[in-house]
Order: structure tokens, then C-alpha cells, then sequence
């Protein structure tokens, strides 16, 4: 039994999907493969490869997290990216409010209260904290970080 075991794991590259993430060619292959699955299985959870989809999304994640870091951005950068990427215009985000509404956004006089965060998230398919500040502090002991 043990030999059967021990056979199988020699042999890595039937494992190379369940391996860390070490190397961006590693990355661009998994994800890759990823995108394969999920064309191929889509949401449907009863298919065996399934699983596979979660375990390549959680290597992935973790090689993103730490090899790809989201530079910190405001609530509003991140907006007007968006804003941008998708090109809306102001009154193209009533979920935020009258065109008026969103122009003081944009220029810094208001600030996205919570109904308006979670409309933005639902709308562009990101998460809620994307649109939340950090506080300075935070900022700060991030930016310090970044240029040791």
C-alpha cells in the first residue's frame, strides 16, 4: 500500500496543479489553466474538477498576495479608475447620486457613505473594502514599509 502511495507522489508532475506558485512562468501557467476549467466547468459544483478550480484560486491568491501588491489607493482613486476602465461619465452612477453628488465625490467634498459602497461593489464586481480609505496612520506605516 505504502509503495503505491510513495509511486504515485514521485511522480510530480500529475501534482504540478496542487504545488506552490514559485515563479511568474509557474503563475502564468496556473492561471492559465485556471481560466481552462473554468470555461470548461463553470459554477457547476458537482463537477469532479471542481475542486480543482478552489485549490488553483487559492495558489494563485496567495502568489498575487504576496508578488502582486495593489498599490494603496483612496476610495475615489479606485472610483475614478473604474469610472475610467468602464467609460462612465457621472451621471452614468446614479447608485452614488445626482450628477451633482458625484462631482463633489470626485473633487474630495463628500465621501461614500456605506448603501453607496456596497451599490459600487455590486456594480463593478469588486470588494467593499475597495472603496474604503485607510486610515492615515495605516497609509503611513504602509508607505514607510514600502520605501525600507
Amino acid at each position: 500500500m505504502k509503495t503505491r502511495s510513495v509511486k504515485a507522489i514521485s511522480n510530480l508532475e500529475s501534482l504540478e496543479p496542487f504545488l506552490a506558485i514559485r515563479t511568474e512562468r509557474e503563475y502564468d501557467v496556473a492561471v492559465a489553466r485556471l481560466n481552462a476549467l473554468v470555461d470548461d466547468v463553470g459554477d457547476n459544483s458537482k463537477d469532479t474538477r471542481y475542486r480543482l478550480i478552489e485549490t488553483l484560486s487559492v495558489l494563485i491568491e496567495a502568489y498575487d498576495r504576496e508578488h502582486h501588491r495593489m498599490p494603496d489607493a483612496s476610495g475615489i482613486e479606485v472610483l475614478r479608475f473604474l469610472i475610467e476602465e468602464h467609460g462612465l461619465t457621472q451621471k452614468d452612477l446614479p447608485e452614488i447620486g445626482s450628477q451633482g453628488v458625484v462631482s463633489e465625490m470626485l473633487a474630495g467634498r463628500r465621501i461614500l457613505n456605506v448603501r453607496q459602497i456596497q451599490a459600487l461593489a455590486a456594480r463593478f464586481g469588486v470588494d467593499a473594502g475597495a472603496f474604503i480609505d485607510a486610515p492615515p496612520n495605516l497609509r503611513r506605516r504602509r508607505q514607510d514599509r514600502a520605501s525600507a
